[in-house]
């Protein structure tokens, strides 16, 4: 299936629609990790208020991902290569893993699956990513949907993968204007379902479907 771009922002359009949705995003990071905030609580965390009652881990995620995307659209021209999914994760996963911003060195497991990912091998990491940015046949909108499904099933990182693969796909979305991908609380469910399907199968046409559908969003002009 082709995923044509339902989207065509110019810079400033597609950088203002960053700037409206981040908070919005960064309370869909945390929803994909099971983390117990609400998004009034989120949004009120990201202009530094004091929120009684939410754990201090859940806070440092919070601000972890304002970093994230604060980089983002700073780098907004910047080529996707490893060294910048590295930095990506770097933001995201600061003191919350073992180490963060460098590519894992043993195993991990996921949570509801048997599927166990390899330890990355960073030649390899850095080769596929090149080839998928490069390849000139592809939509922005295919690399994005891609480029998450490889990360989340790679997870490349001890901690922060599903965070910073969506944060990459954003990064690929909007720097071609071709939208951002949210994914709200109504698809939540649908998305972790399909995810968990992806671990166990490695096919991941029913998840990018699934994406394609529901979770992008953009300015209609």
């Amino acid at each position: 299936m082709r995923f044509e771009d339902k989207y065509h922002l110019t810079k400033q359009q597609s950088l203002f629609l960053a700037k409206k949705k981040w908070d919005e995003n960064i309370y869909c990071g945390m929803k994909m990790e099971n983390r117990a905030v609400t998004f009034p609580q989120t949004q009120t965390i990201l202009q530094g208020v004091n929120v009684p009652n939410v754990q201090l881990d859940d806070i440092q995620a919070i601000l972890n991902m304002r970093d994230a995307w604060k980089f983002l659209t700073k780098t907004i021209d910047e080529p996707v290569t490893l060294e910048y999914l590295c930095k990506l994760n770097e933001f995201i996963a600061r003191n919350e893993a073992l180490e963060w911003g460098v590519l894992r060195t043993g195993t991990v497991g996921i949570s509801g699956t048997d599927y166990t990912p390899p330890v990355p091998v960073q030649a390899e990491v850095s080769a596929y990513l090149d080839e998928l940015i490069n390849n000139t046949q592809l939509t922005a909108t295919e690399k994005a949907l891609e480029a998450f499904a490889w990360g989340t099933r790679g997870q490349f990182f001890w901690d922060g993968n599903k965070r910073t693969s969506m944060t990459l796909a954003n990064k690929i979305l909007i720097s071609a204007g071709a939208g951002i991908l949210t994914i709200t609380d109504k698809h939540m469910e649908q998305f972790n379902t399909l995810l968990l399907h992806y671990y166990n199968t490695g096919d991941s046409t029913s998840l990018k479907e699934f994406l394609y559908q529901y979770t992008i969003q953009g300015i209609q002009l």
